[in-house]
């Protein structure tokens, strides 16, 4: 007969204990990772802004049960809505994600760590909000009467809070390489969110590793809808719905319910085994503000990551070959391991989900106009025969030096090339760019393009006044960290 199961339960599993410790005691990111987190609060903020021009995001926005409201809300940039946190994080993370244009990490595993704006901005506005207006936080339940008698969050709890939430995201993704398994990278918003919200709910270090234990229990959502022939829009809200859940763990966790403490190392039933094959779940450095520093903003093109800088060669290349696109014959496209795998897409593209994970098609539009822009992966615009011409002619090449380079930590890189033959014989110059514009090696050329950016995307929704005083706001740190996020937030309405 086999030995009985030992039910002694075990201490949580390290990897949980140092998410929650940092989570919880973290409070002095560099300055570098400070300001950083400064232009990518605006950056995220312009690029939820931006969404709001398409009704496939906005008809996913509002609350749960259409025309219900809550009492000192959340609330959500660039509409009137008001709502509970774990709604209005879905909300937010949704607009942030949509047009896939908030800033990226690439490693083993890669995401978008600014998809955790969605929990960290809803559940500070709402908190911010009740102390505002005198309710005592333990109206919604003795657990949060932590909160008390501590000070309203101010936008630099914003920041550092981001500052957390992008390290444990990024530093997960360093080693572990959860697409492999065909999970999706979103696993790591819900995870960062949690950790992040609940210690900002004022949750203890128990509540804060029994939060996490249920974020790792939830497992993830299959990759499908990033990857032909799937690939749709659930990819667009699958943060904001993950950034939500980590809303909701984070308040079970605080009603006092159990945890899970070898959710990740348990035998035959623990995440390691059932769902990574096996592998250790670990952090590949310990964790500061590494990630923040090292962020990668897409600055010139809402477009994957991946294509950022063949878009680039391409639009370099545009006056050279806009007026003899019917005389091409050949373009040649050398780039990485990952965007092979990941963007290397042949035959019907069938919505701007599709288009903006092709790297063909995105090539196509910068030869084609010379820029692209959220519109160019519009029905519209997808129509023209042109697209799929061009794309009928790219010869897609992997190149090992750039694959090396991409994983080069020192490095970083993300490189394309792009070179366009002629039937006539001729050809341009092969244009070989290593790092975009939002890379830290170019910050110093991004920030102020960035900026630009942000300043579009608020004079279209909010009008050149109010656009204004948001983009000079930011312009003053001191200013910008010291001001309540319910001010903060009462500035984003409309």
């Amino acid at each position: 007969m086999s030995a009985p199961i030992s039910n002694v339960r075990p201490p949580p599993d390290a990897l949980l204990a140092e998410i929650a410790d940092y989570a919880l005691n973290y409070d002095s990111p560099s300055d570098e990772a400070l300001d950083t987190a400064r232009w990518c609060l605006l950056d995220t903020l312009a690029c939820g802004i931006m969404a709001l021009k398409y009704p496939a995001c906005t008809k996913l926005l509002g609350p749960v049960v259409p025309g219900t409201s809550i009492v000192n809300g959340a609330r959500v940039p660039g509409t009137s809505h008001e709502l509970d946190p774990v709604q209005a994080a879905f909300n937010i993370g949704t607009m942030v994600r949509w047009l896939d244009f908030n800033d990226t990490w690439l490693a083993a595993e890669w995401g978008h760590p600014s998809d955790n704006l969605g929990a960290i901005l809803a559940v500070t506005d709402w908190i911010s909000r009740n102390k505002a207006a005198g309710v005592p936080l333990a109206a919604f339940g003795s657990p949060l009467s932590a909160l008390n008698s501590q000070p309203a969050p101010t936008v630099r709890d914003v920041l550092v809070a981001m500052v957390k939430a992008h390290e444990i995201q990024g530093v997960l993704a360093l080693e572990n390489s959860f697409n492999r398994v065909g999970l999706d990278h979103v696993l790591l918003v819900r995870i960062a969110s949690t950790a992040v919200a609940t210690a900002l709910l004022g949750g203890t270090r128990e509540q804060i590793i029994n939060a996490l234990s249920h974020a790792w229990l939830d497992g993830s959502a299959l990759r499908t809808y990033r990857h032909a022939p799937n690939t749709g829009s659930r990819k667009s809200w699958a943060a904001g719905d993950a950034t939500s859940r980590a809303v909701r763990l984070a308040l079970i966790a605080l009603t006092g319910e159990m945890g899970y403490p070898s959710v990740l190392t348990a035998k035959t039933w623990g995440f390691q085994e059932v769902a990574f094959k096996g592998q250790p779940v670990k952090l590949a450095r310990p964790l500061g503000s590494y990630v923040m520093e090292q962020i990668l903003f897409k600055i010139s093109f809402p477009a994957e990551f991946h294509a950022q800088t063949a878009v680039e060669c391409a639009v370099q290349l545009h006056p050279l070959v806009k007026d003899k696109l019917a005389a091409i014959a050949r373009i040649e496209l050398t780039t990485h391991e990952s965007a092979i795998r990941i963007i290397d897409k042949t035959g019907p593209l069938h919505n701007p989900a599709d288009r903006d994970h092709c790297l063909q098609y995105m090539t196509a539009i910068g030869l084609i106009h010379g820029n692209l822009t959220a519109e160019h992966y519009e029905d519209q615009v997808a129509a023209d025969p042109r697209i799929d011409a061009l794309r009928a002619q790219m010869v897609v090449t992997e190149d090992k030096q750039f694959s090396r380079d991409y994983l080069d930590p020192e490095k970083r890189s993300i490189a394309n090339a792009v070179q366009v033959f002629f039937r006539d014989g001729t050809s341009t110059a092969r244009i070989e760019v290593h790092f975009p514009i939002g890379h830290r090696r170019r910050r110093k050329e991004g920030i102020p393009i960035l900026r630009l950016k942000a300043e579009a995307a608020f004079v279209a929704h909010y009008g050149k006044s109010k656009s204004e005083k948001l983009t000079f706001l930011f312009t003053n740190s001191s200013k910008l960290k010291a001001i309540s996020v319910s001010d903060f937030a009462m500035q984003l309405i409309r």
